[in-house]
């Protein structure tokens, strides 16, 4: 069995806050008598990853110093040791809610449909300064982005105040269409030590893949094996709450089958020497498994979190592109850099064991007949479609430059936008 990256925050094994089958009668009895807390669609995802350790070393939305602290000097202290956390996460309740709960209290948290899913022991109530949170978490004073729109403009908007406290939750319902591709972090750690990687690479999406973004992948997988690792990669697609125009998760996931189950994962990108020498091929070093949490758009305080979630999975390495969880304020203009991503892996200020491979932009050039970095071709014209065009395309019910999208992505992407 190969040795997996211990979990987040010093522990031996990721947290497990999950009610077990043989119980799940008993605590639903218990919590149907507990005051009702809603949670929105975006937060019961984060319900689950307490549960299941995704989240570890917490057990729980944070409490006040807590939270604080994550805004001040992005940090959580387990066991006594500073261990780096970029984002800090909490319930929000209305004021009229607020007033009626408790410390020491036990809720019932219920989904957007009504549905009991959680019990939390309440240890905090407490306002929710919202302008320090953006400020910290976005680094600006500007509120002209997806991430201060789901704080000021979505659900939360009347929200002005957070809960924190320790959870026990019921297992999540496995998704009908992709269930089987999302696991717990106990799961994925079983099925990484089954394959005897000495290094697993995780991939982070949110959106269908054209080639270049499919090539980060390929690059970081062969870099680990050029290293002398025995290395596989995990397509790893984040499909927990995303913007309204986002590509939605079951029509991703499809998508992302199709690459797998064909074999198509760096199909003539990848470095055919390499894969000549070892007597196989890109398809047979990756996999493809989901991860249900929403979406900050928070670019280099994301790029940490997404690296947190994937060491209490067990994964070794991350990729992080330039850009990585980027988006542009309203009028276009950049929020961050385009390396602050990957920099700011140098800067933290505790414990983070999870490695990142930095890989640049990608393009299709035609004098190599194959995607490739784009700082090995600074005098060369890449073939370049804006995102807009891509769109357009598919929207009609065209297949995209298959130099840019595999035919497979543009067929499933072009029967759903037609619709």
């Amino acid at each position: 069995m190969a040795e997996l990256l211990p979990p987040h925050g010093g522990l031996s094994e990721p947290v497990c806050c999950t009610v077990s089958e043989k119980d799940a009668a008993a605590f639903k009895q218990e919590a149907a008598g507990l005051k009702q807390v809603p949670v929105s669609s975006a937060d019961v995802s984060s319900v689950y990853r307490f549960a299941d350790g995704t989240l570890s070393p917490l057990t729980g939305p944070m409490d006040r110093k807590t939270y604080d602290r994550v805004l001040e000097e992005s940090v959580v202290e387990s066991n006594g040791k500073k261990y780096a956390w970029t984002i800090p996460i909490a319930f929000p309740v209305t004021a009229a809610l607020a007033k009626t709960l408790a410390v020491g209290e036990k809720v019932a948290l219920t989904n957007p449909e009504g549905e009991i899913i959680a019990t939390l022991d309440v240890s905090d109530v407490y306002p929710w300064d919202k302008c320090k949170y953006l400020s910290s978490v976005y680094g600006t004073g500007r509120v002209d982005h997806p991430g201060a729109d789901m704080v000021l403009k979505g659900p939360d908007a009347e929200k002005a105040f957070l809960i924190g406290g320790t959870i026990r939750a019921l297992p999540q319902p496995k998704n009908p269409k992709f269930g089987q591709y999302v696991l717990t972090p106990r799961e994925v750690r079983k099925l990484l030590a089954e394959t005897g990687w000495d290094a697993a690479v995780a991939f982070q999406t949110r959106n269908p893949l054209h080639r270049a973004h499919e090539y980060a992948l390929v690059y970081a997988l062969e870099k680990l094996l050029k290293d002398g690792k025995n290395a596989g990669a995990v397509l790893n697609p984040l499909i927990g709450e995303t913007k309204g125009d986002d590509v939605n998760a079951v029509v991703r996931m499809e998508t992302y089958e199709k690459l797998i189950s064909e074999r198509q994962m760096g199909d003539g990108d990848s470095d055919v020497e390499l894969w000549k020498k070892r007597g196989e091929s890109v398809p047979d070093r990756v996999k493809l498994l989901g991860l249900d949490i929403k979406m900050f758009y928070a670019g280099p305080k994301e790029a940490i979190m997404h690296g947190i979630y994937r060491q209490n999975m067990g994964y070794s390495h991350i990729v992080i592109g330039r850009k990585h969880a980027d988006v542009p304020y309203y009028d276009g203009t950049a929020i961050w850099g385009d390396f602050d991503a990957q920099e700011i892996f140098n800067k933290l200020n505790g414990d983070l064991k999870i490695k990142p491979v930095n890989v640049g932009f990608a393009a299709y050039y035609d004098s190599m007949g194959r995607v490739d970095l784009m700082e090995n071709h600074k005098d060369e014209k890449p073939v370049f479609i804006s995102g807009k065009d891509v769109r357009n395309t598919l929207v009609k019910g065209e297949m995209v430059d298959p130099r840019i999208m595999r035919e497979s992505t543009s067929r499933i992407l072009a029967a759903a936008m037609k619709q």
